[in-house]
């Protein structure tokens, strides 16, 4: 993660401490805990008034009484990433694609492990719903964000999605 950032904040989840990031207009980063340490703990905290909406926001979803975000994000990547981060942000609580439908969706099929380094990469997770992709047999294959597998499941449970025994 780069360390170029005007703002920050961290606030506590379900799934471990949260820490956001912002160029004042929009979010840029979200971190989750992972092993007790966030990526930039030894920077002191910013805020904005865009972070303090998104630990708003972050806090009723976690309460389960909020579907959807309503925030103005900075996704920085490659073309390629940004085409699957914006795939990402169409699908909606509760939805889920495989990487390859993903694929199909942004004109690369057959993609299937570029779609998940991409995916991998995304640097706002939660708010940008990369936990919603599954193997096309709708098993759990990976996570970056968090403890990984653990933190995605807790994610697709919360959400009420039904995954594959």
């Amino acid at each position: 993660m780069s360390t170029s950032f005007a703002y920050l904040i961290r606030t506590d989840s379900p799934i471990g401490r949260l820490e956001l990031t912002s160029d004042g207009e929009a979010i840029t980063s979200l971190s989750i805990e992972r092993d007790g340490h966030l990526p930039l703990e030894e920077h002191p905290e910013r805020t904005a008034p865009v972070l303090d909406e998104a630990a708003r926001q972050l806090d009723e979803y976690f309460a389960g009484a909020r579907k959807d975000f309503v925030l103005p994000v900075r996704l920085e990547g490659t073309e390629f990433q940004r085409s699957v981060w914006e795939a990402l942000e169409r699908l909606e609580f509760g939805q889920f694609t495989s990487y390859g439908e993903l694929g199909a969706e942004i004109g690369r099929p057959g993609s299937g492990r570029a779609i998940g380094g991409a995916v991998g990469a995304n640097p706002i997770p939660i708010i940008v719903g990369c936990h919603r992709v599954l193997s096309s047999n709708g098993r759990i294959t990976g996570y970056s964000g968090g403890e990984g597998i653990p933190t995605k499941l807790w994610l697709l449970t919360h959400e009420g999605i039904m995954l594959a025994a």
